[in-house]
């Protein structure tokens, strides 16, 4: 098995709330108690609705936001392991060439007064790992392999449509090689031919540089095509994490299998039945008692209602945080892998 590259433990990030001056203080649970591992060169699929916390959990990862409690433990090539947690922005500066992120919107991650040779190079100079014209053949370089006119370095981003904007962004994460990528949610601003083009591209490079991703998305068909691996978050936390065949065939949680319930077909012939879940999302500062899925899981029991479930193995590598997981006949997308061997057809 590969190396861990990233193990994260008990990550919290709480935002405090302004309630008066009487008033006890309050925060928003953005991430509450998240664990997981990404081996070296593992694409981790990171999903859920809007608000869940995907995009704080990387936020957090990278160091853009400090954490509130947890350990962000990296092991980086031929170093120790690195736990970024604690550390302050200038002790984190060195890190930064081995982590890096592609932003959702590929309109405002560019600055509009910058041309695009300054901004792919950006990393390189402010982290002062190169100079001159090393800088230039590196921006050529890797604007060739992400697909860009070299001829267009010297415009600026208006000049560029939603997908060449987006592999500008690319070409910035990787110029410093970078060993761990946070891509945070890259297509879902682009239209769907250009979708698979820089899906493609990603793992293309990601293949060649022996990159290790961590995929935050809502689409559940972008995740299952390009994962290894599958964490599906609700309310900042993580209630399933499975191989991507794996959850996709036999979910474990209630709210993955509404999730995967909701994927359209590619087929007209096959009716939608998404399974409809009351109720919106609860509040992060006053979240449920018990199992924070409860008031909306249509198998909810008074346990649930009660006591918080535990993140369990039930199978090999196949995390859920349900009191009832082993017990209930959850549909999946497909037929089961096991199961498609032993048919006869």
């Amino acid at each position: 098995m590969p190396e861990t590259l990233l193990a994260v433990r008990n990550l919290k990030k709480y935002f405090p709330v302004r309630t008066g001056w009487l008033q006890p203080a309050e925060y928003v649970r953005a991430v509450d108690d998240v664990s997981f591992t990404i081996r070296r060169g593992e694409t981790l699929g990171l999903v859920g609705e809007s608000g869940s916390g995907k995009t704080t959990v990387g936020r957090t990862i990278l160091r853009a936001i400090a954490p509130t409690a947890g350990e962000i433990v990296i092991t980086l090539s031929g170093e120790d392991s690195i736990d970024l947690a604690p550390l302050t922005r200038r002790d984190i500066r060195p890190l930064r060439q081995h982590m890096q992120m592609i932003f959702q919107d590929p309109y405002a991650s560019l600055s509009p007064r910058m041309t695009v040779r300054d901004i792919i190079a950006e990393p390189l100079v402010a982290g002062k790992l190169a100079s001159g014209d090393e800088i230039d053949r590196r921006v050529r370089d890797i604007a060739e392999r992400c697909r860009l006119n070299v001829e267009h370095l010297r415009r600026f981003p208006h000049a560029f449509s939603g997908g060449q904007r987006q592999r500008i962004g690319i070409a910035r994460a990787l110029i410093s090689n970078p060993s761990f990528v946070v891509c945070d949610e890259p297509v879902s601003a682009l239209d769907v031919s250009i979708q698979a083009e820089i899906l493609n591209l990603l793992e293309d490079l990601q293949q060649e540089r022996g990159l290790t991703y961590l995929f935050i998305a809502h689409d559940l068909s972008v995740v299952e095509h390009i994962s290894d691996r599958v964490a599906v978050m609700y309310l900042g936390q993580i209630v399933e994490l499975a191989p991507t065949q794996q959850i996709f065939a036999v979910p474990h949680h209630p709210y993955t299998e509404a999730l995967l319930s909701s994927v359209p077909e590619p087929d007209p012939h096959i009716e939608m039945q998404p399974i409809p879940l009351k109720g919106e999302i609860p509040n992060p500062v006053k979240p449920p008692s018990g199992c924070y899925f409860h008031p909306r899981c249509p198998y909810v029991q008074d346990k649930c209602r009660a006591e918080p479930p535990l993140l369990r193995e039930y199978q090999p590598g196949h995390f859920a945080a349900c009191h009832f997981a082993d017990e209930l006949q959850l549909v999946g997308r497909y037929t089961p892998p096991e199961a498609a061997a032993d048919s006869p057809h």
